[in-house]
């Protein structure tokens, strides 16, 4: 079997999960906190047709004959990593309290019903109807000491606002603030890249995204006592880091590659049919 027919394919593979990406990317081009993925190949292995060899030597300076470089033959690609880029997407204002842009490398914290803890960038809150600060799909938005945040309004306040530390600094009837005990939590982790995406523009930690967590022990808690330098701007939000102009750019390269190493596959199939008539 020609060798060229398998890189051929792994190279299809290649370019249709690159595709794939892509796709994921530019669909969400207008999703909040969205952070777009890329696709980074590497050669499978290559087959060793002849190995090197060093040059030969006489007792004197003069060598008999110099070295010889390994001769090999590469057997295709296939994907190395799908990253996520957490860099930073562009600030949109919207005029409302309640939405958050982190200005820094943070997260804000949530958790669901279960009180399983979440990650996100998207700072699309709102208060439900017990006035608890939840995201889009009711997770409740958490405080630095791990707690939900409830402003009560109508009863100790009648309007609130949200500083660039996090403090909800609340308006009492006589005209006069308040500045909540509630911080809304902000977190950094060590390695962005190795949190699990969970839909819903919610990453779970993993073992290759926070360090230095004592065994056993809780690491968001880890994360919560730590804190972070990020800075919250209220009444705007972070839209997607997709770079559309980038991605069709991309699409483009990945189609051509796509196609070309389809060819390969028709030209082998090609060569393949002339061995095949040569009893003819």
């Amino acid at each position: 079997m020609l060798r060229s027919l398998n890189s051929g394919v792994s190279g299809l593979k290649g370019f249709q999960t690159k595709l794939d990406v892509i796709g994921n990317n530019i669909a969400n081009v207008n999703t909040v906190g969205f952070k777009k993925g890329r696709v980074v190949f590497e050669d499978i292995f290559s087959q060793t047709v002849k190995g090197a060899t060093g040059p030969t030597q006489t007792a004197g300076a003069t060598p008999l004959s110099g070295g010889i470089n390994p001769i090999q033959v590469g057997l295709g690609t296939r994907v190395g990593s799908i990253d996520t880029l957490h860099t930073p997407g562009s600030p949109t204002t919207t005029n409302i309290g309640t939405d958050l842009y982190l200005d820094g490398d943070a997260f804000f914290v949530v958790e669901d019903s279960a009180q399983n803890p979440f990650l996100t960038r998207a700072g699309n809150f709102s208060l439900d109807s017990d006035n608890n600060l939840v995201n889009q799909n009711g997770m409740f938005v958490l405080d630095q000491g791990g707690n939900t945040i409830n402003i009560p309004l109508g009863t100790t306040y009648i309007d609130f606002s949200i500083d660039a530390n996090g403090y909800i600094i609340g308006v009492k009837s006589d005209g006069t603030s308040e500045k909540s005990l509630n911080t809304i939590a902000t977190v950094t982790v060590d390695n962005p890249k190795g949190l699990l995406k969970e839909g819903g523009s919610l990453y779970s930690l993993t073992p290759n995204a926070v360090a230095d967590v004592t065994p056993g022990a809780d690491p968001i808690a880890a994360l919560l006592t730590k804190g972070s330098n990020a800075q919250i701007i209220s009444g705007a939000l972070e839209m997607s880091n997709v770079d559309l102009s980038e991605e069709l750019t991309e699409m483009i390269t990945a189609q051509r590659g796509f196609q070309a190493n389809a060819k390969i596959i028709t030209v082998s199939d090609q060569i393949l049919e002339e061995l095949v008539n040569l009893k003819r």
